[in-house]
């Protein structure tokens, strides 16, 4: 998406989720569903295209974490704190599940379109591309390294060529 008259504005996946948050939170008592659908569309074409695995996972979660922060405050003003809180939850998660699955959706179809496939290529560990002359050694050889050991801690420093 980057031509030569637009601008190259790219969120990593942390601060597209943070911006989805926002947009979600500040709809939630106005126009909850909307405002979602909104902040799914922005998050999914502004972040980089390595973080769309991690971003298209998570708005059922930002959803309902905006619906929980707006209905506590909700609930916090009235006389029976629980009984509002859990018929507010309740309402707002009964009534936002189409926008839900909708900016759902969007954001999964958005990312398919965007390179979703090359991230879930990764995740799955696809064979890598050929190494290039930058990763071969001063003999010419490629240089492949040790894999770290997974679940504990092993004091000695990784990234030692193993053909060395």
């Amino acid at each position: 998406m980057t031509g030569t008259g637009r601008a190259g504005v790219r969120l990593t996946a942390r601060g597209a989720i943070v911006m989805l948050f926002v947009i979600t939170l500040v709809g939630m008592p106005f126009l909850p569903g909307p405002a979602f659908v909104a902040g799914c569309l922005a998050a999914v074409l502004l972040v980089r295209p390595r973080d769309l695995l991690p971003l298209v996972v998570t708005p059922p979660l930002v959803f309902f974490v905006a619906a929980l922060l707006v209905e506590l405050m909700r609930a916090l003003s009235s006389g029976s704190m629980l009984q509002t809180f859990g018929l507010g939850m309740f309402t707002a998660l009964s009534s936002g599940a189409p926008w839900l699955f909708l900016g759902s959706a969007l954001a999964l179809g958005v990312g398919w379109v965007r390179g979703l496939p090359d991230s879930l290529r990764e995740l799955r560990g696809a064979p890598a591309p050929t190494p290039t002359s930058a990763s071969r050694s001063r003999r010419g050889r490629v240089r492949t390294f040790d894999p770290e050991p997974e679940g504990y801690f092993e004091p000695r420093v990784y990234g030692k060529a193993a053909d060395e």
